[in-house]
C-alpha cells in the first residue's frame, strides 16, 4: 500500500498546479464486480494526451473455511499512456499500458487462467494496448468505456484443493488475449 501511495502523492501534487480538465480520479465499475475497491488517477500531459495510474486490492477471502477455500485475493497495478484523437478527456483514444499483479486464487474459473479445480499463488507482468471512449455526463462527471489485449508473463504454484492442499508444482506460462476492460465512472478535478 505505501508503494502505491508513493505513486499517486506525485500525481495529486501535479494536478495541484495544473488547469482544468488536468486531472481526473475514477473507478472501474466492472471491477467492482469482482469485490475489488480500485481507483485510478489520469494526469494530462499535453493537449491530446494523459497518463493514467490505476490499480486495485481485494484481500478478502469471503468463503475461507477448512472445506471451502474460495478465494480471489490478488493486486494489480497498471500504469497506461493515452492518446486522445479529438481532446484528453473527450471521445476516442488508444493507449498503451504495462501491469503488474500477484495473486492467490481458489474454486474461481477464470477463463483462459484458472481452472476451478485448484488454488494457484502467484504473479504476472505484461502489457498491451487499448481503446476506448469517454462520454462527458456534466462539467466534471463522465464515464469511460476502454478494451484492451496484450500479453502477460505468469509464475505461479499449483496446489490441490481444498485448504492447504498439496502442491502440485512451479509453473510458468505466457497469456496472450484480454488485459483490460473498464467501465469507469470519471470526476475531472479543475
Amino acid at each position: 500500500m505505501k508503494r502505491l501511495l508513493v505513486l499517486i502523492v506525485p500525481l495529486l501534487l501535479l494536478g495541484s498546479r495544473l488547469g482544468a480538465q488536468d486531472l481526473a480520479v475514477k473507478t472501474n465499475l466492472l471491477y467492482w464486480g469482482t469485490l475489488t475497491p480500485n481507483l485510478g488517477f489520469e494526469v494530462g500531459l499535453s493537449p491530446k494526451s494523459t497518463f493514467l495510474l490505476w490499480g486495485g486490492y481485494n484481500s478478502w477471502n469471503l468463503s475461507g473455511s477448512e472445506t471451502n477455500n474460495k478465494k480471489l485475493v490478488h493486486w494489480i497495478i497498471m500504469p497506461e499512456y493515452r492518446y486522445w484523437f479529438c481532446e484528453r478527456f473527450n471521445g476516442h483514444f488508444i493507449g498503451v499500458h504495462l501491469l503488474g499483479s500477484k495473486y492467490n486464487v481458489s474454486q474461481h474459473n477464470v477463463p483462459l487462467l484458472f481452472e476451478k479445480a485448484y488454488r494457484y499463488e502467484g504473479w504476472g507482468v505484461g502489457g498491451g494496448v487499448a481503446y476506448g471512449y469517454h462520454y462527458m455526463l456534466s462539467k466534471r462527471w463522465g464515464l469511460e468505456g476502454s478494451i484492451g489485449i496484450g500479453g502477460i508473463y505468469m509464475g505461479y504454484t499449483k496446489y490441490n484443493c481444498p485448504r492447504c492442499g498439496s502442491m502440485i508444482g512451479d509453473f510458468t506460462r505466457f497469456y496472450f488475449g484480454p488485459t483490460t476492460a473498464s467501465i469507469s465512472l470519471v470526476y475531472l478535478i479543475k
